[in-house]
């Protein structure tokens, strides 16, 4: 099943070299209104986080490797979602609360987003049309290049410190 799911990626990588995330209007966790253009030139990892999952431990690794790798240009964006088992409930200040002093996350996060059906995310929307496919779940991650463009998906269960993951994120900050 991953050797399916590495295989459609890889293909998906055709999908996404026309699509760029810079100039999508977002809201950090405290609700001002951005985009991510400030931080072009910098390699995204964008994920969409739960605290009630059972990958939400996925915190811990997220943030390791932001530490780790933030001084050669990655980004890890943690975007709340509610959309999957309602494992979000939470206001932003909650989450906000809960990231900082369960998971001492260091990396930006933001206003929660809706990722299925009616008032999806732009973000997201563009995420999932460069992919070719929907979000299956909870702490997908999108890895997006320095201009801005989609690379690559990974499931829920590829953890922050796979091998996998690793290997694109070093591909990318080249």
């Amino acid at each position: 099943m991953k050797t399916l799911l590495l295989s459609l990626l890889m293909t998906s990588m055709a999908f996404a070299a026309d699509t760029q995330v810079q100039d999508i209007a977002v809201k950090d966790i405290d609700g001002k209104e951005t985009t991510l253009k400030s931080y072009a030139g910098k390699v995204l990892l964008i994920v969409n986080v739960a605290s009630e999952c059972g990958y939400t431990p996925q915190y811990e690794g997220l943030e390791a490797l932001y530490e780790k790798m933030k001084d050669q240009g990655l980004v890890v964006m943690g975007f709340p979602c509610n959309d999957f088992g309602g494992q979000e409930p939470g206001s932003e200040a909650e989450i906000k609360n809960f990231c900082s002093t369960r998971y001492k996350v260091t990396f930006p996060m933001f206003a929660k987003v809706t990722i299925k059906g009616e008032g999806k995310s732009p973000l997201y929307a563009a995420l999932q049309k460069a992919v070719g496919g929907e979000v299956g779940w909870n702490f997908e991650k999108f890895l997006v290049s320095k201009d801005g463009k989609v690379l690559q998906r990974f499931a829920s269960d590829v953890e922050p410190d796979s091998p996998e993951l690793k290997a694109a994120i070093e591909a990318a900050l080249k």
